[in-house]
């Protein structure tokens, strides 16, 4: 019996829209619009979607560190329980711990997410966020816009708009979680 090719780097079926060098690029351009955007970073603060947009969200706040010489703020949001899809999904729902230690009240708050497609993820973070206090704004920014957008949300920030049919896959590898740094189609 054939064993089962395990899908690679070089398979056919895996394309890689950007690699490491691509996406610390894209995060620079994000860090500057950031900044730019909100006319300096006062009152700012940066929030990750559990899983792969927390370390996104702490590689902006450390470009921006480095540029402004300004620590800024970083949360971890689990969106979990805020998901409209949760009846159907229920138990097979890994809830996670948010971590945001600060007062998002009067704050500026960017959401940063890996991927935005359908929009769902972005609206459940915006639930989510009001546990936390109310912000003055809240943008999003997303490394990967794929389109598909089920909901009126639009990210303001975004390092690669990558058009894909709806059955493709879009997969965010970050080092901090998957010893790569790297976008895929599969």
């Amino acid at each position: 019996m054939a064993k089962k090719k395990k899908k690679t780097e070089k398979s056919p079926n895996l394309k890689i829209v950007m690699d490491k060098i691509e996406m610390g690029r894209a995060l620079k351009r994000m860090a500057r619009q950031i900044v730019e955007s909100n006319k300096g970073v006062d009152n700012l603060a940066i929030v990750g979607i559990i899983q792969r947009g927390v370390p996104l969200a702490k590689r902006l706040a450390e470009i921006i560190a480095q540029e402004e010489e300004v620590n800024i703020p970083v949360g971890e949001l689990d969106v979990s329980l805020y998901r409209d899809d949760l009846t159907k999904k229920g138990q097979y729902i890994e809830v996670r711990k948010s971590d945001i230690p600060f007062s998002l009240n009067n704050m500026t708050v960017v959401l940063v997410d890996d991927v935005i497609f359908a929009g769902r993820t972005a609206r459940a973070a915006l639930d989510g966020l009001k546990d936390y206090g109310r912000a003055a704004k809240v943008q999003l920014a997303a490394l990967v816009d794929r389109g598909h957008r089920e909901l009126p949300i639009h990210p303001d920030f975004v390092g690669k708009v990558t058009p894909t049919a709806k059955g493709e896959d879009v997969k965010v590898d970050v080092y901090e979680v998957d010893g790569v740094d790297r976008v895929v189609i599969k």
